[in-house]
């Protein structure tokens, strides 16, 4: 018997939990917003805003106009609680991009000047299965990266085009060219950019409003993958990334 059997739904507790849903789904929200979406008045929903807000479960903006999600709320989001279920969620398409491409696959987030891979399943080849996770890699010679400078889930530091890597891109234009093909294309792709011989496709993960969170990439060797191989890599991990982001709970139609 779990703690819900039998037990007749609380008017007030579901107004909470629903209040709270919205605010982690889209912020800030007024709370004339919100009533309109609960269809309930802000006088009604004024006390559940301040219990919430006194648990660090949603906090107010500078001008106490806009709710947002609170420390607790974010502190879980970035906890390794919430990583772990992130990649829980992940492990069935990284499978899949493994075993179909035969390279090795990673989940990757993005922090503010660089990305981490999380999860990784490696592929059938000696060459080219290097371990990514922990390690923090630029934005604009990778291609989790460019799909995180692309779809504004990150953005390049001062100084970072200049910084070494292997053909990687100087001209600020053309780094601008390749994220607008990125998001005509849906995905990124690098060829002999982060190192001499590694390419690498990546793809956008999403959250329920369609922010990019993630970005799920196959990385291998060069010689394997010919531009015919890449793009059909980019199209499979493309559509991984578009299942994750159903699992997440995400509307956002794939292109």
């Amino acid at each position: 018997m779990t703690p819900g059997d039998g037990v007749a739904p609380d008017p007030v507790a579901e107004l909470t939990a629903r209040l709270l849903v919205q605010v982690l789904e889209r912020s800030p929200r007024t709370l004339t917003g919100l009533a309109d979406d609960l269809r309930r008045t802000a006088t009604e929903l004024a006390p559940l805003a301040v219990a919430l807000e006194r648990h660090e479960l949603v906090a107010w903006d500078a001008g106490r106009t806009g709710l947002r999600p609170g420390a607790a709320a974010l502190r879980f989001a970035r906890s390794g609680a919430g990583r772990r279920a992130l990649v829980e969620l992940a492990l069935q398409s990284l499978r899949r991009l493994a075993d179909e491409s035969g390279e090795t696959a990673n989940l990757i987030l993005p922090h503010p000047a660089a990305t981490e891979a999380i999860a990784q399943i490696d592929g059938e080849h000696l060459l080219g299965a290097t371990n990514w996770l922990g390690r923090e890699l630029g934005l604009h010679c990778t291609a989790a990266g460019k799909v995180f400078l692309a779809f504004g889930a990150a953005e390049l530091p001062p100084g970072e085009l200049a910084a070494p890597a292997p053909a990687t891109i100087t001209d600020p234009a053309r780094l601008e060219r390749e994220l607008e093909a990125v998001r005509e294309a849906g995905y990124a792709t690098i060829v002999d950019e982060l190192e001499p011989g590694l390419s690498a496709v990546g793809a956008p993960v999403r959250d329920r409003d369609g922010s990019v969170i993630a970005a799920l990439t196959v990385a291998g060797a060069s010689l394997r993958l010919a531009p015919e191989r890449l793009q059909l890599l980019g199209r499979l991990t493309l559509e991984q990334a578009s299942e994750l982001s159903s699992r997440l709970g995400t509307t956002t139609e794939p292109l």
